[in-house]
């Protein structure tokens, strides 16, 4: 078939298939987000054009907004369909490498396809051509290596034969997921080559389900049945794999207390008797104190984040890490004994080996025990007060009037502890996305448009600060405009305040994060007016001074958003200085040295900060 490479790459897209968890056949290149410019406008545009009926292309406004909101449609897909993002050269292909670094770190698939210079140099320099004066093959394209889990730069139209296969293979393995480049110069997008028309034959691309070694789960086996107090820890590869209630199975039959971590949220019904709470520093007190008392963690489909771990000080020192992870990179971390195999697989084959042996009782009751003093210590921090409310009092009133098909999002400041740690799940399918693998300021409005686009059956709600909204908003008005419907909290404490605590918490001057610390020729400096500036994007407003006021606004925005096909901003004051703590450690850089703060005395090293675990 004679095509230029743009349709032949357009054409190999629409060819691909799905296989959903629950079986259902569907694209797996489901939509592009595009902004046409130099470089890709006339080869991949008219491409995608030509093809517009089989696969449709949504326009966005920020290259990484769009880039983000196709991660967080291949997470609310649970990995089985993939957003792909094309750009422009220069500019447009940079804005998209952050786009990839939350990809790359969160373990979620993501095609991009920037434009790049001409292959063939004739009329270099070109216009957004960043020259490197000795070496002519580097474009600004070559800044995606850092953050792919593969990369090529098509210089001949025939190489798309050969590189398509090795991209799909990285975006559907669960062992290697992550964002896949391909730099397309505009030259090449447009040149013709007879391709095999084999290359568009239609693939289901299934669950990729690898089994363990045998010798490695019996080793695991043997080592849990010696356990007096194990401890499971339910990660995102649960997830993913589909692997929750099989996961959940097995810690029933034998007794096993459960915790989970931020990518693995919502896996675990929050009302059920094995669940000790989310675990970590921005999780649960309840947890943290099984995992400080158990003598054996068997990790599930977690690369074991520092967040995840305090800091590696959440375990006791002795304490014997097991894993299960379809990536071997992840498994034999910290010198855990490593089952590589998909979490489903593995998992069934680890309870056909564990046989009958059970925990002590006493040691499986201390999860409800625990998690019962974790809960009334939410109970007392979600209750109403009068004036300004918190974090924990405005993510209360969304987990109350979300129901059980319902989606939740986050991604940075101080909200993933008051989400991760707070939120109580009803179970079944996982319903939250707490991108906390890179926290990425921004992702919670272009993610939320993207898990909008994906999510089937209920409402997506994502809650950010005033900090997050103002770094990265446009793609409000891109939902706004296709018509994806999802609702945007947000919560205005007046500037960085999670990192105010931070820097004030571990022996800091208050600098540069609450305006009211930071520099301005104005006596009276100006306040944005979040309401106005979400209604000029094209979204429906509703704002909130109190508990009370915020949940009729809440609710009223999630029939609103829903009827009129656009997102609904709800605009809350909060508190800037109260927050949910799991009393967890976590190691920072802290300065030896505090000279430079008022009143300090170097007389007295007293006054220096030390962390210790």
């Amino acid at each position: 078939m004679k095509l230029t490479a743009a349709q032949a790459l357009v054409a190999w897209l629409i060819a691909q298939r799905s296989e959903t968890l629950d079986g259902r056949e569907v694209p797996l290149f489901p939509a592009v987000f595009g902004i046409f410019g130099h470089g890709n406008v006339l080869g991949l545009g008219t491409a995608l054009h030509e093809r517009r009926d089989e696969i449709p292309v949504w326009r966005g406004h920020t290259e990484e907004g769009m880039a983000l909101a196709a991660v967080g449609y291949a997470k609310a897909t649970h990995r089985r369909q993939i957003g792909v993002a094309t750009s422009s050269i220069g500019p447009g292909a940079l804005n998209m490498v952050t786009a990839a670094g939350v990809a790359h770190a969160n373990r979620l698939p993501l095609l991009l396809l920037p434009g790049d210079t001409f292959a063939g140099r004739a009329p270099d320099p070109v216009l957004q051509q960043v020259e490197h004066f000795g070496e002519p093959t580097v474009t600004v394209n070559d800044a995606f290596h850092a953050v792919s889990r593969y990369f090529d730069r098509i210089t001949r139209a025939e190489q798309l034969i050969s590189t398509l296969p090795q991209a799909v293979r990285v975006l559907t393995d669960p062992a290697d997921a992550g964002p896949v480049v391909l730099a397309l110069p505009q030259d090449v997008q447009a040149e013709t080559y007879d391709f095999p028309e084999a290359l568009f034959v239609p693939v289901v691309h299934r669950v990729v389900r690898v089994r363990p070694d045998l010798r490695a789960l019996a080793e695991a086996t043997a080592a849990l049945r010696t356990a007096r107090r194990p401890l499971l820890v339910v990660g995102g590869g649960v997830r993913y794999s589909g692997a929750g209630p099989t996961t959940l199975e097995f810690a029933e039959h034998h007794g096993i207390p459960v915790v989970e971590t931020t990518a693995g949220r919502t896996l675990v019904p929050h009302d059920h008797p094995l669940y000790a709470g989310p675990l970590g520093v921005t999780g649960s007190a309840s947890a943290n104190a099984m995992a400080a008392e158990a003598d054996l963690v068997l990790a599930v489909g977690t690369r074991l984040q520092d967040f995840t771990t305090a800091s590696w000080t959440v375990f006791a020192p002795e304490v014997r890490l097991v894993t299960v992870n379809a990536a071997r990179f992840d498994a034999v971390k910290h010198g855990a004994l490593a089952v590589v195999g998909d979490a489903e697989a593995s998992m069934r084959e680890v309870a056909g080996q564990a046989g009958r042996w059970r925990v002590d009782p006493a040691w499986t009751a201390r999860a409800a025990v625990l998690r019962s003093t974790w809960d009334a210590q939410i109970d007392k921090l979600r209750a109403p007060t009068p004036g300004t409310p918190s974090y924990a009092q405005v993510v209360g009133a969304v987990n109350e009037l979300s129901g059980p098909d319902d989606y939740v999002m986050t991604a940075s400041g101080g909200l993933p502890g008051e989400l991760v740690g707070g939120w109580r799940a009803a179970g079944g399918t996982p319903s939250m996305d707490v991108e906390y693998g890179f926290s990425c300021m921004g992702y919670e409005l272009a993610g939320a448009w993207g898990a909008a686009m994906a999510h089937q059956g209920g409402v997506v709600t994502t809650l950010l600060g005033d900090g997050s909204y103002l770094m990265s908003n446009s793609e409000l008005f891109s939902a706004a405009f296709a018509g994806h419907p999802f609702i945007a909290v947000v919560c205005d404490n007046d500037g960085y305040a999670v990192i105010a605590r931070l820097q004030e918490g571990q022996g800091g001057a208050a600098f540069n994060n609450f305006y009211a610390d930071c520099r301005t020729n104005h006596e009276q400096p100006p306040r944005v007016d979040f309401a106005a500036h979400a209604a000029a994007l094209g979204c429906i407003v509703f704002t909130a001074s109190n508990s009370s006021e915020f949940r009729d606004s809440y609710a009223r925005a999630r029939v609103a958003a829903v009827d009129e096909r656009r997102p609904a901003v709800v605009v809350v004051r909060t508190q800037p200085s109260a927050w949910t703590d799991a009393g967890a450690w976590w190691e920072v850089g802290v300065p030896e040295h505090l000279s430079g703060r008022p009143g300090y005395d170097e007389r007295k090293p007293s006054q220096v900060r030390y962390l210790r675990p």
